[in-house]
């Protein structure tokens, strides 16, 4: 899936990246004060979120053929390799604790395996047939979609996944930070976030990284918000399954509601801890194994189940 394997052509490939561009403004940083390189890489950092401002048209399409796919029932899956396989499979970590997702509902496939995450696995990016093989393990269906990862938007590992994808009738997206990228000329929505020449040469995991764990935080949550997960800004399907988001659900219910603390915990009791029937509980006036069929008639959409009680 690359223009060449031999060491000379790569590194030709690699030459003409916007992320491996040689800054020689920086070439004497190791000599600098500390505090003088914070500030440097501070500077460099701000300059990504303008750069992902630059692609909110491309983002925002992209949520919503997720989102609808999602809502029939499909998976987001995340595909990359290292940095990017990293963020992707974080993101979709994150999703069960967040929005309550079920299981296999978000994944995240990594270049390597699951060994990858914490140490370098040689030659697995380079593998466009083991992106293959590794989505081929899922089951692809029409209604899933494959975001395949990638700062140089040349690896093969995640231009393998989203065309294996594509060739199952499966929604893709291509997001990289280099310009005319080979990734998002495979996927049907191509994301090229160009961040610029990294602070140190080629090392992506900065703002490339950056910007990639932004748009996955858009990509994620805003699908989420689209498919009823949230109440406004209250993350209404969280898990509690901690202290904290115990706490946390309380207080959402708090916000939503505005009810005293025992009003809120006869609630919660009486939904078995879940936040968004214990919200209906308390809004509505019914009873938990009402909320329960109300949500359910509404896709799990409390504005819509409210919108069908008398209250």
């Amino acid at each position: 899936m690359t223009s060449t394997s031999h060491p000379l052509g790569l590194r030709a490939e690699l030459a003409t990246l916007t992320t491996e561009a040689f800054r020689a403004d920086l070439a004497d940083i190791d000599e600098l004060p500390t505090l003088e390189i914070a500030r440097l890489m501070n500077g460099e950092d701000a300059t990504v979120p303008a750069a992902v401002a630059d692609r909110l048209p491309q983002i925002a399409a992209a949520i919503d053929a997720v989102a609808d796919r999602m809502a029939r029932g499909g998976r987001l899956v995340y595909a990359g390799a290292g940095t990017a396989g990293r963020l992707g499979v974080l993101d979709a970590s994150e999703c069960p604790p967040t929005f309550n997702t079920r299981p296999g509902q978000v994944v995240g496939v990594i270049a390597g395996g699951p060994a990858a995450m914490v140490t370098s696995v040689e030659g697995a990016e380079d593998s466009a047939e083991l992106a293959r093989a590794d989505l081929d393990a899922l089951a692809l269906t029409a209604d899933d979609t494959v975001v395949g990862v990638s700062a140089s938007g040349r690896t093969p590992y995640a231009i393998g996944a989203v065309t294996h994808a594509r060739t199952l009738g499966a929604l893709t997206v291509g997001l990289s930070c280099n310009a005319g990228s080979p990734l998002a000329a495979a996927a049907e929505h191509g994301i090229e976030v160009v961040v610029g020449p990294e602070l140190l040469t080629g090392s992506t995991r900065l703002k490339a990284g950056t910007a990639q764990k932004l748009v996955l935080n858009m990509l994620s949550t805003i699908t989420m918000i689209r498919l009823g997960k949230t109440y406004g800004n209250l993350m209404v399907d969280v898990r509690a399954s901690n202290d904290k988001l115990r706490a946390r659900s309380r207080h959402i219910v708090a916000l939503a509601t505005g009810a005293g603390d025992d009003e809120i915990e006869r609630a919660l009791a009486a939904t078995g801890g879940e936040v968004k029937d214990a919200i209906l509980v308390v809004l509505a006036g019914v009873d938990g194994p009402t909320a329960a069929r109300l949500l359910e008639e509404s896709g799990g959409r409390l504005r819509a189940a409210l919108a069908t009680t008398p209250g």
